[in-house]
């Protein structure tokens, strides 16, 4: 019998302690716990896998089914502030005392087979699904597809978003490699949705292998847009003079093009309305991805955190208009590719505050620090180091003229560490009555 455990917490204290590692892929083991819970989900199943836009794709899913009437249920990680956040039904995120039950079932399930955190947590959130009577469940898968703990459960959809270098000690040194990974997530005769516009050539091929029904961007769907409003075209639908989602980005209309398909390949089995469409697009949320803080700064939360997403988020600032000062707090692993964010980035920050993050796996502020000033060439930036998120963007703040802007980004733990104290309050406190 396992030690009293009452509260969310005491499970998770638990599920760290399973595990020798972090990550261990592979699914004999989760597969054999699930197989014993008996983990099986009544409604349609959608898999989100992909390097960057992911959660995006599953927010706008979740909206556009919601406002169809769909009971939706959806999975993300990681979390930026509160474990529960990973799990939102209805669109409201769930309750931890919900969870406790299905930690319990895994635990009692498992035996003696060693579940790493992510995987014990992953079966108890599909526990708390399959017993919610969803019409639809959003999975975004954790890292890769093929070996990912969530690809134990066949989706009636797949939606493979961006591909780009990330996870490479995992998942293969180069795009093919990791292209090959996401591939994983399709199921043979069932559509799969590949929205990167120049996807490797791994994905297609492994798509023709399986016989996926694939639907690629630019040959199965397309979008165009203008300043004010944007079109989409697929197979057998067309939407016109679109609003822009909710989410900010030029970005965003690539994932939202992929789920427009997504759901165009399921409208038999959960059909949406234009209206759906229009309503869903313009009332998403999703905290960290491009999230401007009302207020003087000008307040920017990102979690880009690889090269690629961090060169989206230079485009979006540059797309903002003019500050006079740009302020950078920044926190990231340290086995991201470090060199190419900095230098990307580092045209549009004047000042640095580099940050510690809370886990063995972030590279330290100074070393941060280190790095910038071994390739940065202008003379005028100024960089400093700081133990914590909150005290970098304090100090951030207490630097800036209201007319600067302030940029938070990197790690989920970055951007997580100041919304976890207050950034609105501190943001108010600022601004004075």
């Amino acid at each position: 019998m396992w030690p009293r455990m009452n509260t969310l917490q005491d499970w998770l204290a638990h599920c760290e302690r399973l595990h020798a590692k972090n990550i261990d892929l592979g699914l004999d083991r989760v597969k054999a716990v699930a197989e014993r819970m008996a983990l099986r989900f009544g409604g349609t199943v959608i898999t989100v896998a992909g390097t960057n836009g992911k959660g995006s794709t599953c927010a706008m899913l979740e909206a556009i089914l919601q406002q169809a009437g769909w009971r939706t249920g959806v999975y993300t990680s990681p979390h930026l502030v509160h474990f529960e956040e990973r799990c939102r039904l209805q669109g409201e995120i769930v309750k931890a005392d919900d969870l406790v039950p299905h930690f319990a079932r895994v635990e009692q399930a498992r035996g003696e087979v060693s579940l790493t955190y992510f995987e014990f947590s992953t079966l108890a959130i599909l526990s708390l699904m399959a017993a919610s009577s969803l019409d639809v469940a959003i999975l975004e898968v954790g890292l890769g597809g093929r070996l990912d703990a969530v690809n134990i459960i066949d989706a009636d959809c797949a939606v493979i978003t961006s591909i780009a270098l990330d996870h490479m000690e995992f998942l293969g040194p180069d795009r093919e490699s990791i292209g090959r990974e996401k591939a994983g997530v399709m199921r043979a005769g069932r559509p799969v949705v590949v929205s990167d516009p120049v996807p490797p050539q791994s994905v297609l091929d492994h798509a023709a292998q399986l016989g996926a029904d694939l639907w690629r961007m630019g040959r199965d769907f397309n979008f165009s847009g203008d300043k004010q409003q944007w079109n989409w075209a697929g197979r057998g639908r067309r939407y016109s003079g679109l609003a822009y989602p909710a989410l900010r980005g030029a970005n965003q209309l690539v994932n939202a093009s992929g789920v427009l398909a997504a759901l165009e390949a399921l409208r038999d089995r959960v059909p949406v309305t234009a209206q759906a469409v229009r309503s869903g697009l313009a009332q998403v949320e999703l905290p960290g991805r491009f999230q401007i803080v009302p207020g003087q700064p000008t307040l920017v939360l990102d979690v880009a955190h690889n090269p690629h997403s961090v060169a989206a988020l230079a485009e979006n600032l540059d797309a903002m208009g003019f500050y006079p000062t740009t302020h950078a707090v920044f926190g990231a692993m340290a086995d991201k590719d470090l060199g190419p964010m900095l230098a990307r980035i580092g045209p549009q920050v004047d000042r640095w505050y580099f940050t510690d993050l809370p886990t063995p796996r972030a590279e330290s502020a100074a070393r941060l620090l280190a790095r910038w000033q071994a390739q940065e060439t202008r003379r005028d930036v100024l960089a400093t180091a700081y133990q914590e998120p909150l005290q970098a963007l304090q100090a951030a703040i207490a630097a800036a003229d209201p007319a600067d802007r302030i940029l938070v980004f990197g790690s989920f733990f970055t951007v997580g560490g100041v919304l976890r104290d207050g950034v609105p309050r501190l943001h108010a406190k600022h601004l004075g009555p």
